[in-house]
């Protein structure tokens, strides 16, 4: 037995193709375990309630097999190497010190996603914000992207503070050449900062032709879905310069409306308005801490008009409308129950005495 290990040692290690085939081996057999551990652990941790531990494993899955491989071809090129000199293989050591760090960086990168997924899942049960949560997560992988090519750049050599000091320059030009871009990047960042809307919203301004609901913000644009289902993409910048509503965030809803009485039914407005009050205020969908109006309000041609200001529990728009429909048809109601009627456009035509018609 010891004399076929050393054997096998010799022949390993006196040739160097030998030397990689095992290398190469050894690093197929480190990922394949690799593999396998990392799905036992994350059937595991699957039956656990915290969320977390799932996401560290699915994000660092497949970048710990990618540096499993890069090491192992590392090595292998190194043992090469040795043995063949080939003025490419002296760019082994940067190439794989950069794709470690691009691993570390991707990592990263999926952590952040996977993180942000979670967090969002469990939006509806806390008070965060899922804007906010979009926004934090673009701002990381951005942090992480910029950082991670500095470090490149040092790994190759670079110096980081000129490269820094030419980005200061360039960027008075980048500036001025895409201030449009800038100003849309700019927008987006007031947009995650004060959060005048946020996705889901319904918006609408104004001042432009802007009304639906928000879908995605962007750095550079916010996509509205119309309530004809068009897409609408619009660029940060707009929301800098116009008024924004934002009818998702109102608290009530109100109804105002002007319903005429017949000038026949005069003596009976004052009642009827002191019963449609008093209608509102027993109504169980009406808000009676709001603002609530009930008056005789104008002499029309056609009509004595009162008029009703109110606001609604509800700020749902389609249980809005069937809320007033049952106020508009209690007040009817109240009205004929009175004996009086609901005005409409008449005209009355006064003949003088003494006119007389004429038939052919």
């Amino acid at each position: 037995m010891e004399e076929f290990l050393s054997q096998f040692r010799e022949w390993t290690w006196g040739n160097w193709i030998n030397q990689v085939f095992v290398i190469v081996f050894i690093t197929l057999l480190a990922a394949y375990l690799q593999r396998r551990v990392v799905k036992k652990i994350h059937q595991r941790l699957q039956k656990t309630k915290n969320p977390w531990d799932d996401t560290l494993i699915d994000a660092i899955r497949r970048p710990i097999t990618a540096l499993i491989w890069i090491i192992g071809i590392s090595f292998a090129v190194s043992i090469i190497q040795m043995h063949a000199e080939v003025p490419i293989f002296n760019a082994i050591d940067p190439i794989r010190d950069v794709l470690i760090i691009a691993i570390i960086a991707w990592f990263l990168l999926r952590f952040i996603r996977a993180a942000e997924e979670n967090i969002i899942k469990k939006e509806r049960a806390t008070s965060i914000d899922e804007t906010t949560v979009h926004a934090m997560g673009k701002l990381l992988r951005i942090a992480v992207a910029i950082t991670s090519s500095l470090v490149i750049l040092q790994t190759f050599g670079y110096s980081i503070t000129g490269v820094l000091a030419f980005g200061g320059v360039g960027g008075i030009a980048v500036g001025f050449a895409a201030k449009d871009l800038l100003a849309n990047l700019f927008g987006g960042l007031m947009i995650f900062l004060d959060r005048p809307f946020a996705i889901g919203d319904w918006i609408r301004s104004p001042d432009r032709e802007i009304e639906g609901t928000v879908e995605d913000i962007g750095w550079r644009v916010t996509r509205i879905r119309t309530f004809d289902k068009r897409p609408l993409y619009v660029p940060n910048s707009v929301f800098t310069t116009v008024s924004v509503e934002n009818p998702s965030r109102m608290l009530n809803r109100r109804i105002k409306e002007t319903i005429g009485i017949r000038y026949d039914d005069a003596e009976k407005i004052d009642v009827i308005i002191k019963d449609v009050k008093q209608m509102l205020i027993d109504h169980v969908e009406i808000d009676n801490k709001q603002t609530m109006i009930v008056n005789f309000n104008a002499f029309a041609p056609s009509s004595l008009d009162f008029f009703i200001y109110t606001f609604t529990r509800t700020t749902e728009w389609i249980y809005f409308h069937e809320v007033k429909q049952d106020v508009l048809l209690k007040i009817e109601k109240i009205i004929r129950g009175h004996g009086a009627e609901i005005a409409f456009p008449t005209s009355t035509l006064h003949v003088p005495d003494g006119i007389t018609t004429h038939q052919q």
